[in-house]
Formats: structure tokens, C-alpha cells, sequence
């Protein structure tokens, strides 16, 4: 394909269909080289004037699904962000449990007294002299950004827990710091605030090479929401019932006998469970 095609990205404006972004993001899926380029072959093929980078995504998912189901899990991991609804209390935990997998202790969802007023923190993580203050920001919706409004209200809440924090016995010297995690993205100003004022800042691919999607790659933490070996219902049940990663149903097996899931199908969700929990570094 030779003539330029403009294709509809989430926030609505419109770009020329590159076929090594397609390809780029398929590398992620770690799967074949060859079944990668087949792919994007077969989907540049398909592609017109005006398609959704939604159905070019759905299209290649469906295909590295039929060459590979834990290849495709991989592929999936910002979808699967957003199957963690809709509460947005499993992404907290799934913050929480790679703050933990990085050596930190942590506590999520707590009640924090601050200088002035109480404040409801959704992730609180300490290692040695660090101690940090995380509010997690999670969205269904993969066109909705984290905006300059969001790091400025949690910096006010930051600055008056950290009044209260350094008044602590031991704390004298730690270094306290606020942070937002989100598992869509910033925009410029959001990233510039949070800079300027010492912020800790994590979206899907920020910091470059060490976002949400770096993070989850290395350690190996997928949410079971990546299972494409998993109904929707059973998600919703494994979620309801505070488990969130892959790595906690290969651990734990008898859970899906626990929310009625049926013997002959335990092999292959186990079998994806353990492949996508290995680290690849």
C-alpha cells in the first residue's frame, strides 16, 4: 500500500496509517517475528480511509489470538488496564502490589491524618528512607487524560500530609514525596506541574521506558483481566474477590474451582496464567 490512508486515533483527530507503529506495538506480544510482520501484512491490507485505530487494534488482536492466546494477553495489556473497573479499586491493588514487587512495604486504601484534615490515600509505600504518598487515577476510557488539575489537587493534599509526616518520630530525614499513578496518559502541563514540584509520576508509557506497560512487562504482574481464556463474568468474580494478577491464579488454582469454573477448562487458563507470569528481560 503505497497511497497514505488517514486513519481516526481515541482523541478524535486523524493520521496516516503507519504500519510500523501496528508493528511495533505487536513486538510488545513477544511473539514470533514472522507472525508479526504476517499480521501487519494482513491488516494493512484492510485497512480505509477513515477506520478507528479501536477496529485496526481489534483486527490484530483477533489474529494473534488464533497464532498465539498468551501473545495476544500480552498485546492487550492497556485493554486490560481498563477492564479493572469500575471501581478502580483493582488498579490501586495492582499499584500497590508493584510497588511491593519493586521492595517497597505498602499499604493501600488507608486513612492518613494530614496537618489540617484527614485524607483518604489510595496507596501509601515505604522503602528505607522513601516514603511515599500515591493517588491512583484509573479510567475506563482510553481517550481520557490525566490533565493539570489532577497532580495540582493531590500536590495540596501531599503538602499537608507531609506537614504532619515530619513531625513524626524517625521521619526527620526521609525524603516524602506525592505521586500519581494513572493507566492512561498526562498531558504536557500535567507532566510540567508535577516536574516543577518534585511529583512522582507514572502513566502507561511514562517515564519512557519505565511507564505502567515497562513495569508490568518486567515484573511479570499482568492483571488476569489480560486472560483471553477467561469470560468476562469470571473476571468480574476473580476481581470481586480482591484477586488481580495472573500470578495469583497460577499460585492459587483452587480459585477458579471457587467461582464455578469448570474442571476441563482449568488446564489452558493455568497453562496462559503461568506463561504470562514468566519475565523476559
Amino acid at each position: 500500500m503505497n497511497k497514505s490512508v488517514l486513519i481516526k486515533k481515541y482523541s478524535g483527530e486523524y493520521e496516516a496509517f503507519d504500519v510500523n507503529k501496528l508493528i511495533n506495538s505487536l513486538r510488545r506480544s513477544r511473539a514470533d517475528e514472522d507472525i508479526i510482520q504476517d499480521i501487519a501484512r494482513k491488516v494493512q491490507e484492510q485497512i480505509e480511509e477513515g477506520m478507528t485505530t479501536k477496529k485496526i487494534y481489534q483486527l490484530a488482536f483477533k489474529m494473534l489470538k488464533r497464532k498465539s492466546r498468551v501473545s495476544a494477553s500480552k498485546y492487550k495489556l492497556k485493554k486490560a488496564l481498563m477492564e479493572l473497573g469500575p471501581t478502580g479499586f483493582p488498579f490501586e491493588k495492582l499499584v500497590g502490589k508493584l510497588l511491593a514487587h519493586e521492595g517497597f512495604s505498602t499499604q493501600v486504601g488507608v486513612i492518613v491524618q494530614g496537618n489540617c484534615v484527614q485524607h483518604e490515600v489510595d496507596v501509601i509505600a515505604q522503602k528505607g528512607n522513601k516514603h511515599y504518598m500515591i493517588e491512583c487515577k484509573y479510567h475506563s476510557d482510553q481517550g481520557r487524560f490525566c490533565n493539570v488539575k489532577i497532580p495540582l489537587y493531590i500536590h495540596s493534599r501531599f503538602l499537608d500530609v507531609e506537614k504532619q509526616w515530619k513531625h513524626q518520630k524517625g521521619h526527620e530525614a526521609k525524603i516524602h514525596k506525592g505521586g500519581v499513578y494513572t493507566n492512561t496518559r498526562f498531558t504536557t502541563d500535567a507532566i510540567q506541574y508535577g516536574k516543577c514540584v518534585g511529583m512522582l509520576m507514572t502513566s502507561w508509557d511514562y517515564p519512557r521506558g519505565n511507564g505502567l506497560k515497562d513495569r508490568i512487562d518486567k515484573s511479570g504482574l499482568h492483571p488476569l483481566t489480560a486472560l483471553t481464556t477467561l469470560t468476562k463474568a469470571e473476571k468480574t468474580k476473580l476481581l470481586d474477590q480482591g484477586i488481580i494478577l495472573c500470578k495469583e491464579l497460577h499460585e492459587s488454582p483452587k480459585l477458579l474451582e471457587k467461582i464455578g469454573i469448570d474442571n476441563k477448562r482449568h488446564k489452558k487458563i493455568l497453562e496462559d496464567s503461568e506463561k504470562l507470569c514468566s519475565v523476559h528481560q
